[in-house]
């Protein structure tokens, strides 16, 4: 297989405050080494402070309408949540070259809030799939998702990152 060259924009979408510095680095880091391959982005979607509220269901339905509103049809939505189907790093790739020999032109991997998603959001999702069974930081996710992508387009295009 040679170099891929796609037509398919990635996005991470991300409810949640800015990045720390260091994780601002580490998607640099990752954005960069993606760029000969893909174009890549991330979004953040905040709800507004004034907005603010310890009800969590509430918190669930503006995070939700954050997202829908944002949402375009033809994108193809992967939810990224615990209770998804876990995917190896190969899987990651095969499921990037499914999309992209779909036709996909924006692939959005959706890092739900703090208190996960509505059943609106997750019966729109193309797909569900889980990084892990251990609970990690949204910023973090944020840096373990650039660097999944890496690694899959990597594997699609015959580079030496990835090690069987």
């Amino acid at each position: 297989m040679g170099k891929i060259t796609a037509t398919m924009n990635i996005e991470i979408w991300s409810v949640g405050k800015e990045n720390e510095p260091f994780i601002e680095d580490g998607l640099r880091y990752y954005f960069q080494k993606i760029k000969p391959y893909n174009s890549i982005e991330l979004v953040l979607l905040q709800t507004p402070k004034k907005a603010a509220t310890t009800d969590i269901e509430r918190t669930k339905q503006q995070e939700e309408e954050l997202v829908l509103k944002k949402l375009q049809p033809q994108n193809y939505l992967v939810l990224l949540d615990e209770r998804g189907k876990m995917l190896n790093s190969i899987q990651w790739s095969q499921q990037f070259q499914q999309c992209m020999n779909q036709g996909v032109k924006t692939l959005v991997l959706l890092i739900g809030g703090a208190y996960g998603v509505t059943d609106k959001i997750r019966t729109r999702a193309n797909q569900c799939w889980s990084l892990s069974n251990l609970v990690f930081p949204h910023q973090m996710v944020r840096l373990i998702v650039a660097e999944q992508t890496y690694r899959a387009l990597s594997i699609l295009n015959n580079s030496p990152y990835h090690h069987v």
